[in-house]
């Protein structure tokens, strides 16, 4: 039911957002400028906030169109490599003869699309031919096409690197670091062609017992079978995926936002500031951003339980207990593959000293492959998108890259 009231409620906002719509355009016809009276600016910015307000299910676009290589603006075209029934390999193809290294940028399937990754897919562009995992919405994707679960997360990235080719690099982000270990640990066992010469780990819960945060906490506190009875739902019968089970995107977004409430709530009474002024750059600005955030997609019920239970509450890959398909995941196999971690000093999300465990997982990486980053004064996201993630992450995760081409 827990969905059906979601829809209830979303459609019952369709019409006020129209409102809000409708209620902006007529204030900005009887703003006259300066001698404009307050009350119009304001009943136009409150309806403003009206027409922004809800979320959206749909994946916004990439925007990247070009890119600036030296002192050149570069062509790109985005490509679908392969197809999945979750899931599109995306190449973002540089009109240039040399592209440079072949790089799989892993997003998380966490309730956000990957476009969430676009800053972190630009910036890796200016030197990279890079390829990213676009998740599919799973409210989209038919019953008969199956289920999806943290092996068959697994087995996509097992397949997108294969289809990269051999000397490709992989970066994963956040929440499927766990699962880029796995597929590199069973690509070195099974001395697979395509396995990665170098695996960088960004802001991930390789060991969420270290430094355990909130969202760690909060995983802990339930048993598995209180998310499944309380966090799951149906999709309605309107959709593509019509009674698969997920967990919905909408939930997860509402926990993220709970975590930083007030942040939210001072960024919408700035936004109303904003547009009562018309500050057209602000206002577009927190447009742009609450567009982005508020695109969400719904996760496998699957692929979402077993990442709570396996990776935050049975911590199976720190253990020694992680499996897949049954087989034993054993990445101190992993030997040819060089491996960098990367943290952030204020990650509320992903604890310091969580994402840097992998390095000793991965006993078999020799020393000298092995390379460590805390990025001072960043939080999690701060790991991989502003300035931070350009001016100091980045050059480390491309020397790294670039010395193993």
């Amino acid at each position: 039911m827990i969905y059906q009231m979601y829809q209830a409620q979303a459609d019952l906002l369709q019409p006020i957002r129209l409102l809000g719509r409708m209620g902006s355009s007529l204030a900005r016809i009887y703003d006259i400028g300066a001698h404009t009276p307050g009350v119009v600016r304001q009943l136009g910015a409150a309806f403003g906030l009206l027409a922004e307000a809800g979320m959206t299910h749909a994946r916004p676009d990439y925007e990247i169109s070009s890119v600036r290589m030296g002192n050149d603006d570069v062509a790109v075209t985005e490509e679908i490599a392969l197809d999945t029934p979750f899931a599109s390999l995306l190449h973002f193809k540089k009109d240039v003869a040399e592209p440079g290294p072949r790089v799989l940028l892993v997003a998380p399937m966490s309730g956000h699309f990957a476009t969430l990754l676009r800053g972190t897919l630009h910036t890796m562009l200016r030197d990279h031919d890079v390829y990213i995992t676009d998740w599919k919405n799973a409210r989209d994707v038919p019953l008969s096409d199956g289920t999806f679960d943290l092996d068959a997360f697994v087995d996509h990235l097992i397949l997108f690197m294969e289809t990269i080719g051999p000397g490709g690099h992989l970066v994963a982000v956040c929440q499927p670091t766990v699962a880029a270990l796995a597929a590199v640990a069973v690509m070195a066992e099974d001395r697979n062609p395509a396995q990665p010469r170098s695996m960088t780990l960004m802001a991930g819960p390789i060991d969420t017992r270290i430094n355990p945060t909130k969202v760690n906490e909060l995983a802990k506190s339930k048993s598995i079978d209180w998310f499944e009875k309380n966090l799951i739902g149906k999709v309605p019968w309107r959709y593509k995926g019509a009674n698969r089970r997920v967990y919905p995107g909408f939930m997860q977004l509402t926990a993220f936002m709970s975590m930083n409430l007030d942040r939210h709530i001072n960024a919408h009474i700035a936004q109303f500031h904003a547009l009562a002024r018309r500050d057209q750059a602000k206002s577009a600005a927190h447009r742009k951003f609450y567009q982005e955030y508020g695109a969400v997609m719904d996760l496998p019920a699957e692929f979402f339980l077993q990442t709570v239970q396996r990776i935050f509450q049975d911590h199976d890959l720190p253990l020694g207990r992680l499996t897949w398909h049954g087989r034993p995941v054993r990445p101190e196999l992993i030997r040819r593959t060089a491996l960098m971690t990367v943290e952030g000093e204020r990650d509320d999300i992903c604890a310091i000293g969580q994402t840097v465990a992998a390095l000793d997982l991965c006993s078999g990486v020799r020393v000298s492959m092995k390379r460590h980053h805390l990025q001072t004064g960043v939080g999690h996201y701060g790991v991989f998108s502003g300035r931070r993630w350009e001016n100091e992450v980045y050059p480390r995760v491309r020397s790294m890259i670039q010395a193993l081409s």
